[in-house]
């Protein structure tokens, strides 16, 4: 019989305050003769309202701190290797040197570049193509320098010109744009990168023969002018002997006469001693 008491006495408590909170403020009456709610009974509510609303929002998730986006890393003063520069093979052995050190960049849309040609119908693209990705993977797995592939951003997936989308990665990440194509080098210095032209590179290396000093030389062919006779310097630079067509297979001495600049680099022209 207590028990049953108990219980009712529970339930008229629970009854009494359900009432409490109905019932309105009568005019005239302050906030100080409202009865005091207790606090399990407001928290016990708040709970309830809190269970509805998400369960009428089922797709709403709170993210977590592991699911944030990655911001992607910018990585200063890294080298950008072209298409061309892959390809034509030179700076690979300049890396190996130790002369660039560091992190060297590669973007998707050079190594698709490059995919695209060693996919090529034409033999000797095709192979200049593998040749260029057999290269990235060795130094790839070589020790001291580190290479990146670097994806494509959101948004960047645009038709814009390979060269383009080379130079706006090497400008955020304030890098260096090797290469072996005069345009890309031009226009990479017109929008304030650093680039390097792997050819103009070999002509400063060149021996630098003025007029007046003495070379001992083979001649391997005949010039252009009959009389004449052509041999290379160990750079490979061309070096034309005045008279000495009949001296080809043969080492002789000479003493340069005149250095001449052209596009494709110094000729040097000489005679015999």
């Amino acid at each position: 019989m207590a028990k049953k008491e108990v219980k009712k006495t529970k339930k008229d408590v629970k009854s009494q305050e359900l009432q409490l909170v109905a019932k309105p403020i009568e005019p005239g009456r302050g906030l100080a003769s409202v009865p005091e709610i207790p606090a399990k009974f407001v928290q016990a509510l708040a709970d309830e309202v809190a269970r509805n609303v998400v369960s009428r929002i089922p797709h709403m998730q709170i993210p977590r701190r592991s699911q944030k986006a990655k911001k992607v890393q910018k990585v200063d003063n890294a080298v950008f290797l072209d298409t061309s520069a892959i390809i034509d093979g030179r700076v690979f052995d300049v890396i190996n040197m130790g002369v660039i050190t560091g992190t060297v960049m590669i973007p998707e849309s050079i190594l698709l570049e490059l995919k695209h040609i060693a996919d090529s119908q034409d033999m000797v693209k095709r192979e200049r193509g593998r040749k260029g990705l057999a290269l990235l993977d060795r130094l790839k797995k070589s020790k001291g320098i580190k290479v990146v592939h670097m994806p494509e951003r959101n948004g960047e997936g645009s038709p814009r010109e390979v060269d383009d989308k080379l130079i706006e990665a090497a400008r955020v990440n304030k890098g260096r744009l090797i290469t072996c194509d005069y345009n890309l080098e031009k226009k990479a210095s017109i929008s304030g990168i650093t680039a390097i032209n792997i050819n103009t590179l070999a002509n400063h290396l060149k021996i630098k023969a003025v007029p007046g000093e003495a070379l001992h030389i083979r001649v391997l062919h005949v010039g252009k002018d009959m009389t004449q006779g052509v041999g290379y310097l160990d750079d490979g630079t061309m070096l034309v002997v005045e008279h000495a067509s009949d001296q080809v297979g043969k080492d002789i001495d000479v003493i340069v006469s005149r250095v001449i600049q052209t596009s494709a680099g110094r000729i040097l022209f000489s005679k015999r001693i």
